[in-house]
């Protein structure tokens, strides 16, 4: 090897090395004394002063004497952690958060604008982008809708960041600020998991669509059948977006499901996928469903494919979907399937049927 050479290796060594130190230093490790799951929870409105009620969409702090703002977070130091945030935009899953923990995610519920649906939009037929920029509105506290006004405090976007600060200081153990960016001002979406079913799943992918985050894991979801926000350009690239529903969902059956799913570029990494007749890893698809058995209850049907009461058990009482789960949180993004045509039976204008 001549000088020349050497003297560029040297060189590009001199380049590589600091920012191979700063990736390996923003690795997250735990320094627990006493390593164990911690479930923490605190109310939104005592995490941050700023934030407000807006009771003209039901998004309140008390209601019937009860609480709503309480926000819920998991974490298990005991297992290797993937370095992960899942902000989960439903109410919280008890069941759910345990296996998140276990598979070395860090995961969060957030309180936010979620009881809007039933309140504004309600012209027939709903604006193609009413409902997506109310839903737009409510994640990040911006002003994307004349239905709503959301200012930032109150956004799905700036709470979680507000919890994440909280938790950082009151579950150091737990490294929550790995999730913090360098500047201390926001989080790191690259390492975010926007997940949740039904209403949130819809709401984290218009938010996904909008904003650059690690993966979205959509349950029973997306819908917003007459809205064309899943036509946009996506900040998040289609292969970071993985579906699982029921056959006997009414969302899937009315198309809703597979619409989006198909707008969203899905069928760019595989076909849909019956996880009850194909394994792991159920061909790279981004489009999983199942027709396991809920007693031809569509409602049951609905929430089946998340952990709780309504998901399908074997002969020996264990869950199913376990392994559709597992998959759904932590496939690697890389790995997917074959591209597949668009699906001709799967209609995709439903404003004019």
């Amino acid at each position: 090897m001549n000088m020349k050479s050497l003297l560029f290796l040297a060189l590009l060594s001199q380049l590589l090395c600091p920012a191979l130190q700063a990736e390996d230093k923003r690795k997250l490790r735990y320094t627990d004394g006493k390593p164990q799951e911690y479930k923490l929870s605190a109310r939104a409105s005592e995490i941050d002063p700023r934030a407000k009620e807006h009771p003209e969409i039901d998004f309140v702090f008390e209601k019937a004497g009860k609480v709503q703002d309480l926000e819920r977070a998991v974490v298990d130091t005991r297992v290797k952690p993937r370095g992960k945030l899942v902000i989960w935009m439903m109410g919280y899953n008890s069941q759910l958060f345990d296996r998140l923990s276990r598979y070395g995610l860090h995961a969060i519920q957030v309180h936010y604008a979620n009881r809007w649906f039933s309140k504004v939009c309600r012209e027939q037929p709903v604006g193609e982008t009413c409902r997506g920029n109310v839903r737009l509105e409510a994640a990040t506290g911006e002003d994307f809708s004349d239905q709503v006004d959301i200012p930032h405090p109150d956004g799905m976007k700036e709470r979680a960041f507000q919890f994440v600060k909280w938790l950082a200081k009151k579950n150091p153990q737990g490294q929550w600020k790995y999730f913090i960016t360098a500047d201390g001002k926001g989080l790191r979406w690259e390492d975010v998991i926007m997940a949740g079913s039904s209403h949130g799943s819809t709401t984290s992918a218009r938010f996904a669509v909008h904003q650059k985050v690690g993966r979205v894991v959509m349950f029973c979801g997306p819908r917003d059948q007459l809205q064309n926000w899943q036509t946009l350009p996506s900040a998040t690239p289609s292969n970071r977006f993985f579906g699982f529903s029921h056959v006997l969902d009414g969302g899937w059956s009315a198309d809703h499901y597979c619409r989006s799913w198909e707008l969203l570029g899905l069928n760019e990494h595989g076909p849909i996928v019956d996880v009850d007749k194909v394994s792991f890893p159920y061909k790279d698809s981004r489009r999983l469903i199942t027709n396991c058995d809920v007693k031809k209850n569509t409602r049951r049907a609905h929430s089946s494919v998340v952990p709780g009461g309504s998901a399908c058990k074997n002969t020996r009482g264990k869950y199913i979907h376990e392994a559709v789960w597992r998959y759904l949180f932590t496939y690697p993004i890389e790995k997917t399937g074959k591209a597949v045509p668009l699906d001709p039976s799967c209609n995709k204008n439903q404003r004019e049927s």
